[in-house]
């Protein structure tokens, strides 16, 4: 017996011969039934449903038909994803190496190289910086710290008068590479705030001069120094005005007057007799003053007003005390009154109470009561105005003047003289 799936025509033996009929109905279809005969072909058949009768039948799906595309997708993104996350290990190993992160070893065991020191164009911020650094220094004096800067090759370097004030005479200077060699004071000029030490080493690298007259407001600038004894310490702002009259004095101590350079860079204690430079890495400023909100030196601190001794002023004196020892002081011959600005706008000015005969002012036509209100184009409020704009310029000098004498205004030149002490 079969089900038919591997059925074959089987090869159709002689007919019995039947046997006598004896009458039975149940032998009558015997010969066509096939359960009684082995070798005829048999087969299930199963009727349809009558049409329109009962709900349709389910359908059957074909196992042999093609497979949805769900298999083919699957295998897609997962390609994908193994190749994002190649990709992605294999750029972020890149920048890694690049940026000199890791274990500092590739696969291998084969050493990863030093990363190679930044290199930056000269006129970049950095570039500057770097030409500079060599030539400043930190001034080490008994029981304070400040600044200064290199300006010739064997040793003479610039600082502030207040911070080797009280010194023995003797101190120690802290390079930018770290190394350290003793210094001597030259001379001083308490006055200008400005003194001149001599290190004891040659072969140095001298800043490079700027000129402080050819500067405007909004240039950049930075500052360098040793604030709190921060070693190396560069700030960076622009030019805030320029010609700031400044009057400072100490219990005790000497009177200090300045034309100043002012400047929003970042300026502290310590930074003292450091260099201001331009753009292109030239000094154009001693960093000497700061405004600030404490109301003690120790608690002072940055506020974006610092004040820098313009260079041209600062290099003629430190020449002067190279030269003779001593900074030749600039005088107009006359004495003026320093108490502040009189009580009404139209009465601004320096009135000179006194004019020393045949001095500056007296060839210049000027006489006792006259009241200066401006010098080299410089509008002036008081005598301290005047004592600092006119110590700014070198003996020698001739500069244009405007006063009032009475209710009118005339104007005149004067020529500078030193001072004879």
């Amino acid at each position: 017996m079969t089900d038919g799936w591997n059925w074959r025509q089987p090869q159709t033996p002689p007919a019995p011969t039947p046997p006598a009929s004896q009458g039975s109905p149940w032998w009558s279809d015997a010969l066509s039934d096939p359960w009684r005969d082995p070798y005829s072909p048999s087969a299930v058949v199963i009727p349809s449903a009558p049409v329109g009768t009962g709900p349709a039948p389910e359908p059957v799906t074909d196992p042999a038909a093609p497979k949805p595309p769900m298999t083919r997708i699957l295998m897609i993104c997962l390609v994908t994803a193994l190749l994002a996350g190649g990709l992605g290990g294999t750029l972020g190993y890149v920048f890694a190496v690049r940026n000199g992160v890791g274990g500092g070893t590739q696969l291998g065991g084969t050493p990863l190289a030093a990363p190679s020191a930044a290199q930056r164009a000269p006129e970049s911020s950095a570039g500057v910086v770097a030409k500079v650094l060599p030539s400043v220094v930190t001034v080490r004096v008994t029981g304070a710290i400040g600044s200064g800067f290199v300006i010739s090759a064997d040793g003479y370097a610039i600082t502030n008068d207040h911070v080797v004030e009280g010194s023995d005479g003797t101190m120690s200077v802290l390079f930018s590479d770290g190394s350290t060699a003793d210094a001597k004071l030259v001379g001083r000029d308490p006055e200008s705030d400005i003194a001149v030490i001599k290190i004891s080493r040659t072969n140095l690298t001298p800043i490079q001069f700027g000129d402080s007259d050819s500067i405007a407001i909004g240039d950049p600038v930075f500052a360098f120094g040793s604030p709190f004894a921060l070693n190396n310490t560069v700030t960076q702002g622009i030019v805030s005005s320029l010609d700031r009259t400044l009057q400072q004095s100490e219990s005790g101590g000497p009177t200090r007057y300045y034309a100043a350079i002012q400047t929003d860079a970042a300026v502290n204690q310590g930074n003292s007799g450091g260099p201001l430079v331009d753009a292109a890495g030239r000094v154009i400023g001693v960093n000497s003053v700061i405004r600030s909100v404490g109301n003690t030196e120790e608690g002072a601190g940055n506020i974006g007003l610092a004040f820098a001794i313009p260079f041209n002023q600062a290099r003629r004196l430190a020449e002067d005390i190279i030269d003779t020892g001593k900074a030749r002081r600039t005088v107009i011959g006359a004495e003026v009154a320093t108490s502040g600005s009189t009580s009404s706008s139209s009465a601004a000015g320096a009135r000179l109470r006194s004019v020393e005969p045949a001095g500056p002012a007296a060839v210049a036509g000027l006489k006792s009561g006259d009241v200066i209100t401006k010098l080299g184009g410089h509008p002036l409020d008081d005598g301290v105005d005047l004592i600092a704009m006119v110590r700014k310029y070198a003996p020698g000098a001739t500069v244009p003047i405007e006063y009032r004498r009475g209710t009118t205004t005339q104007t005149a030149s004067v020529t500078l003289a030193a001072d004879a002490n």
